[in-house]
């Protein structure tokens, strides 16, 4: 016998992509389109039960007001976009969160993308969601010539430059002090006996990592010390590259007594390295990391306010698209030395 077709069950009969529009509701409800516009944007003129009507032909087709094209004809989108290294960092939980914060206080939608660290890909989404009229742009910056955005800029879509400057133009930029954090870590080191103190940092063209390293000389300097090459290792975060930077400097006749990570990366391969060793190893580590303090010892960290980045880089972002008028400006915010055990660790030899 023939196969009865079956009827699909709890699907709608309308089609993907093709949302209910206000006409369907007004022709459902029996109303004119105004009527239903009215309803729509809380608009008084409209009796309750008409409103009622309106309001069970709106349920019942899973009517969604388009917010874009309201606002599009006030000539602002209501979003912005945020251009993130990694999405994975742990750093970057906190700051997007307080952009996002202050953006919803403004009424306004964040986007976010990650650039993977690649500056074309940086260019790529920033220029994607400027095509998509956002309002203003938080961009971590992967690359380091931004004069790409210098036509959306000038055209009034808001800027401001996150953890590291912008490169090449002038642009509001809300950075931690990189440089001032990794000279007290590793003054800290210093001050606990440590004479040979090795670094591993990130790639050395990210300016993070440039001034850490510089902060971490200029401590080094300070307590004249004569730094050797084979105590400085900077490059990808890979943990393979980072094991074999940490494991090079622990070992040999005159290995280092303490260690200085450059980022939160970095340390979670360094603890695991120090773990290995059979002697007391300081650590202090730029970024603070989860469970550090559960650890044993507990890891000493310089550590900066993610929260407070995203929060004043946001705020300047509003600042401008209310109009106020206001210079580029670089803004450092204060990084905090915790200490917790482990770069307090004396020297072991």
């Amino acid at each position: 016998m023939p196969e009865t077709p079956r009827r699909a069950v709890g699907i709608s009969a309308n089609r993907y992509g093709n949302r209910p529009t206000m006409k369907d509701v007004a022709a459902r409800a029996g109303v004119g389109l105004k009527t239903v516009s009215r309803v729509v944007n809380g608009e008084p003129g409209v009796t309750p039960e008409t409103e009622r009507r309106v309001q069970e032909a709106i349920d019942a087709l899973g009517f969604r007001r388009n917010d874009s094209a309201r606002v599009l004809r006030k000539g602002r989108t209501a979003t912005v976009g945020l251009v993130l290294e990694d999405l994975a960092d742990p750093f970057y939980g906190p700051l997007s969160r307080a952009v996002e914060e202050v953006a919803r206080a403004h009424g306004a939608l964040l986007i976010n993308g990650s650039s993977a660290e690649d500056p074309d890909r940086e260019q790529e989404l920033a220029l994607a969601l400027c095509a998509r009229r956002v309002d203003g742009l938080v961009v971590i910056p992967a690359g380091d010539d931004h004069r790409y955005l210098e036509p959306e800029i000038k055209a009034g879509v808001a800027t401001v430059f996150v953890d590291r400057p912008a490169g090449r133009i002038d642009a509001d930029c809300v950075l931690s002090d990189n440089f001032g954090g990794a000279r007290e870590g590793v003054a800290h080191l210093v001050a606990h006996g440590h004479r040979r103190i090795g670094f591993i940092g990130d790639m050395p063209r990210i300016h993070t990592a440039a001034e850490r390293l510089r902060g971490y000389r200029a401590a080094m300097e300070d307590a004249g010390i004569a730094v050797e090459d084979a105590w400085m290792s900077l490059g990808a975060t890979d943990p393979r590259r980072v094991r074999r930077a940490a494991e090079q400097m622990l070992s040999g006749p005159a290995p280092v007594t303490a260690v200085f990570s450059g980022n939160n990366r970095v340390t979670v391969t360094v603890i695991r390295v120090l773990a290995e060793q059979s002697r007391g190893v300081a650590l202090v580590a730029f970024d603070d990391l989860e469970l550090a303090d559960l650890l044993q010892p507990g890891v000493t960290v310089v550590a900066q306010d993610a929260a407070a980045i995203g929060r004043t880089a946001a705020d300047r972002l509003f600042r401008q698209l209310d109009g106020t008028q206001i210079a580029p400006e670089r803004i450092e915010l204060p990084t905090r030395l915790i200490t917790r055990g482990s770069g307090e660790l004396p020297p072991a030899d």
